[in-house]
């Protein structure tokens, strides 16, 4: 009984602390209700260390181990609000950069299906066993090189990267639909997140955002 009672207060802590850094996120301006749902609806405990969990809900990055982290809260929202603005869909997502799931997990509730590529096996390998427990049936993890997409699949309505790279991969732009857009943080000491929109005509259009600060998209895989 005791055990059963921690269970229950610890699950109670956490829908707390997931309420609270919901309206945290609207106080910093994400507006989309979809968004706030699925940010509500993904326990971020689950995805980091056992250590971290108690500041799993706080706005900012948590360390994954492999020199890699879990994205900010605030970025995660913002980056799938400015996917989704204008009522549009996500369609069928790409995600660059699965670190430990979470992200994946929250597209997942906006997708009709989410491929998510990572380059560290044994990172893959985690967030596998923690996206295993929610049961998301639309969600595919691939190991591979994220420079390089996943083509086997493509194309892509939405694309989203969680490593910053150097310049955009020219690989990805060929993998994102006609009127599709892909979000990414793109260079090395200054940052930004940048959306491009694949015009339905064709060519590209890049829009400026916010600053940020990611781990830096490599090539190959390990």
């Amino acid at each position: 009984m005791a055990g059963i009672d921690a269970s229950r207060a610890s699950a109670l802590s956490a829908t707390r602390a997931r309420a609270r850094m919901i309206e945290h996120l609207r106080k910093l301006g994400i507006r989309d209700e979809a968004v706030l749902d699925a940010m509500n609806r993904i326990p971020r405990h689950v995805f980091v260390e056992e250590a971290l969990a108690s500041r799993a809900y706080e706005d900012t990055a948590l360390p994954l181990g492999f020199q890699q982290t879990i994205s900010q809260p605030y970025v995660v929202a913002r980056m799938t609000e400015v996917l989704i603005a204008g009522g549009r869909p996500l369609g069928k997502t790409l995600e660059i950069g699965t670190g430990c799931g979470y992200q994946a997990a929250v597209l997942s509730c906006l997708a009709s299906d989410v491929y998510t590529m990572e380059r560290i096996a044994k990172l893959l390998d985690r967030a596998r066993s923690n996206l295993r427990p929610l049961r998301l049936p639309n969600v595919r993890l691939k190991h591979g090189d994220g420079n390089l997409g996943l083509p086997e699949a493509a194309p892509f309505d939405s694309i989203v990267l969680a490593a910053a790279a150097s310049s955009v991969p020219k690989a990805l732009l060929e993998q994102l639909v006609p009127g599709g857009r892909m979000v990414l943080p793109v260079g090395t000491t200054n940052q930004i997140m940048l959306m491009i929109e694949h015009s339905p005509t064709g060519g590209f259009k890049e829009t400026r955002l916010d600053g940020v600060r990611f781990v830096p998209l490599l090539p190959g895989t390990e």
